[in-house]
């Protein structure tokens, strides 16, 4: 089997995805990158390959069932197994001025969009993943969370949080529990799981609104994608350490 490894990083082509794929292609990792836009995806393969990463573009929708298998079967042609996953694709959905999504007046065919991408679309991609990452000797998947998933750091009143978000803070509070039931799943595996908050990072996502860079919010994911075999499983990281639940 070919010992360069291979991870793909769903969200790839910009902001904190792109990031993670640079970070592990740096580290020689053969970088699948996931996107859903045919243009922007192959933009940054090449300039990922520019920057002497091995880069493969794999068009990739996590809220299409088609989209999802049609990449899986692509990253077997490819590279016959996964060793790494990173969940990083995910939206923020509409957002009033501010940043706030009220729930007193929270359209739930929102709700319902942020959670199909942000939660839904996770366990789609891992599930059609897990066949490729179970030939791996040591897969990792990373899920990209948010501390505004923090239940704790939201009812505490001497944290600030941010703003009242209804719709994208419990998706990722959704994601951090979802992520805890797989790693109890794999508890008897080699498979390594946990989520991580990359911080406030000015991408696009944020409207460049942040005081981290890309790099610095995709360095806690670049870890726990490469741990070692005796990795923690089922945790939530920033960089300064755990996040509470």
């Amino acid at each position: 089997m070919n010992e360069t490894k291979i991870a793909l990083v769903t969200g790839a082509n910009q902001g904190i995805g792109y990031a993670i794929a640079t970070g592990l292609g740096a580290l020689g990792y053969r970088v699948a990158v996931g996107a859903r836009d045919a243009g922007r995806r192959e933009t940054a393969v090449e300039k990922l390959r520019a920057a002497g990463v091995d880069a493969l573009g794999v068009p990739l929708d996590v809220t299409g069932d088609q989209s999802v298998a049609d990449a899986a079967d692509l990253i077997e042609r490819e590279a016959g197994r996964l060793d790494v996953l990173v969940n990083n694709a995910g939206i923020s959905g509409q957002l009033d001025p501010g940043w706030v999504q009220d729930p007193t007046t929270l359209d739930l065919d929102l709700v319902r969009t942020v959670v199909e991408t942000n939660v839904v679309g996770v366990i789609r991609v891992t599930n059609a993943m897990l066949p490729l990452l179970r030939r791996s000797s040591s897969p990792r998947i990373v899920n990209i969370s948010s501390s505004v998933g923090s239940v704790t750091r939201q009812t505490d009143p001497d944290i600030e949080i941010g703003p009242v978000m209804a719709a994208y803070a419990p998706s990722k509070s959704f994601l951090n529990a979802v992520t805890v039931q797989y790693a109890r799943q794999f508890a008897d595996t080699n498979i390594l799981i946990n989520a991580t908050c990359p911080g406030l990072v000015a991408t696009a996502f944020t409207s460049f609104h942040g005081p981290r860079t890309p790099e610095q919010g995709a360095a806690t994911a670049i870890r726990l994608a490469t741990l070692p075999n005796d990795g923690p499983s089922g945790a939530f990281y920033e960089d300064e350490g755990v996040v509470p639940w």
